[in-house]
């Protein structure tokens, strides 16, 4: 007998109108609202029941991505099978038209038992068993499912969020919910577990229709959500094997201030500057954004221009102060980076933040503005700021790296290079790496020997550059941050430790 037909049988048994067979997942059987939990099939074994059911002229669309349906016929009754399939799951839908749903206090003993070996029988018993229960590193005290909320709205997950001063809210199918705290995950156990439906019409109530349109093509969106007068959330919605999910960062309403951040005089000068390129780097989530935040309010308080943002999303606010500020959202206000950044051209800005520069259209753009006669900030993914300046040659063709290097020497006035570390008390405080770009450093970019930026940084301290490395000593010195975790964040661990030495700070690790 056929797995498949197992799977019928039982459907017909019970008047199961609906049965979804998602690999490496336990199977989900529908009885009108409710949901009963079967065994787990591997992608392999799960791809055998699709092509032992299919009709020999669809059985090769069982190795190909994509959607295909059929029927079947069967003792059972009739039933529509829909097949999708991806380079990472497998997933089967199998719908019975006459079954009619019933109210059931339990599933039938021994259901599904013959769909699976005792090993998956076994699989399927842990995964129901670890709804229930809490895990060895989870407290005694965590109630039972019974006893968990239920999420009803995401606004009370932000609420939450905020409470817990956390940066980032992680949803998964079949999972509890997740913060970010300080850096730190942590399980919202208070919530119970977010099956993939539920979970799925949670998300929708707050994401645009645009963006459940292109997560139904294509698997992942993003957007931005506002909590009235509260605080605004970069969202992501993404698919994964389990079913949807989504990451949520937090963007506070209010902007701390270039002192509150730190930031050095040097860095507070390119709020003055009239002309050239400004990039902010550092790995995501290191605080970007909220650089590039600060930097902006200060202009707005401090002058009198127009500044024009190309954010996707919009993540900070900025409201009128001395400046007229327009911020333009990607795929809700213009189509594209480059697209917006072209047109900002042509409405007499004085400065301009990109939000990435994420392709060569939008970094060439960027430096022609900053060229001819605006101050622009952009922001890239590099982890110094050495790597940085190879990194926006490097989009070039080879043909055009000369010349980009003649523009780039002219145009660029700084580049900031950031990473968060945490400190002692569980806090976390950012690490600069701080590049100017004096005559020196300018013909370094242009005669191409961006290999002798590090060392320039060093002989530049009293113009105010600063190398990552001194930064995370600074930190570790003032005895904020453990030396540990300043070696765990450092890009040039054998120069960290010589430093440690030199200053006397005992040793993290043993050098090898």
């Amino acid at each position: 007998m056929a797995q498949i037909d197992q799977v019928m049988a039982r459907m017909s048994q019970d008047k199961m109108s609906r049965a979804i067979l998602c690999s490496d997942a336990p199977m989900r059987f529908f009885v009108g609202e409710r949901e009963l939990i079967g065994p787990q099939l591997s992608f392999a074994q799960l791809q055998n029941v699709v092509h032992e059911s299919a009709p020999t002229a669809q059985k090769p669309l069982v190795k190909q991505n994509g959607t295909f349906e059929f029927p079947i016929q069967s003792p059972y009754g009739d039933f529509e099978i829909t097949v999708t399939r991806d380079d990472r799951s497998l997933k089967v839908e199998v719908f019975c038209p006459a079954c009619v749903p019933v109210e059931i206090a339990q599933p039938s003993a021994g259901s599904f038992t013959k769909l699976t070996n005792e090993k998956h029988e076994a699989d399927s018993a842990m995964q129901n068993s670890s709804e229930e229960t809490p895990t060895d590193n989870e407290a005694p005290a965590e109630k039972t499912s019974s006893e968990k909320q239920a999420v009803t709205h995401m606004d009370d997950l932000f609420a939450l969020m905020m409470n817990m001063d956390a940066s980032d809210l992680h949803l998964s199918s079949g999972e509890t919910p997740m913060a970010r705290v300080q850096g730190v995950m942590k399980r919202l156990n208070e919530y119970s577990i977010l099956q993939s439906q539920d979970l799925k019409k949670l998300l929708f109530e707050i994401t645009p229709t645009r963006n459940r349109e292109q997560w139904e093509a294509e698997h992942d969106t993003d957007f931005s959500y506002e909590l009235k007068g509260e605080a605004r959330f970069r969202c992501n919605i993404f698919k994964d094997r389990r079913g949807i999910g989504g990451v949520f960062r937090l963007i506070p309403s209010k902007i701390k201030t270039v002192k509150e951040l730190g930031l050095s005089p040097a860095m507070i000068d390119f709020c003055s500057l009239s002309k050239g390129l400004i990039v902010v780097t550092g790995p995501s989530g290191s605080g970007k954004s909220t650089t590039l935040a600060a930097l902006i309010d200060y202009i707005n308080k401090h002058r009198e221009d127009h500044i024009v943002t190309v954010e996707d999303p919009v993540e900070f606010v900025h409201s009128n102060i001395k400046c007229l500020v327009n911020q333009r959202e990607v795929h809700v206000d213009t189509q594209s980076f480059a697209r917006a950044l072209r047109a900002s051209l042509r409405e007499d800005p004085d400065i301009i933040l990109v939000g990435e520069m994420r392709d060569l259209e939008t970094t060439k753009l960027a430096i022609e503005a900053a060229e001819t006669g605006h101050l622009v900030f952009g922001t890239l993914h590099t982890s110094s700021a050495a790597s940085t300046v190879d990194r926006i040659i490097d989009q070039f063709p080879s043909e055009e790296q000369a010349q980009v290097r003649v523009m780039l020497a002219e145009t660029l006035k700084g580049v900031v290079a950031q990473t968060l570390l945490r400190t002692k008390d569980g806090q976390r405080v950012v690490a600069f790496e701080l590049l100017l770009v004096p005559p020196a450093v300018s013909n370094l970019i242009r005669e191409g020997k961006t290999f002798q930026l590090p060392s320039q940084m060093q002989m530049g301290k009293s113009q105010g550059m600063m190398s990552m490395n001194d930064s995370i000593l600074a930190h570790v010195k003032s005895g904020r941050v453990d030396a540990q975790e300043g070696y765990m964040k450092a890009l040039d661990k054998a120069g960290l430790l010589s430093s440690y030495e030199t200053n006397d700070i005992p040793l993290p690790v043993a050098k090898e």
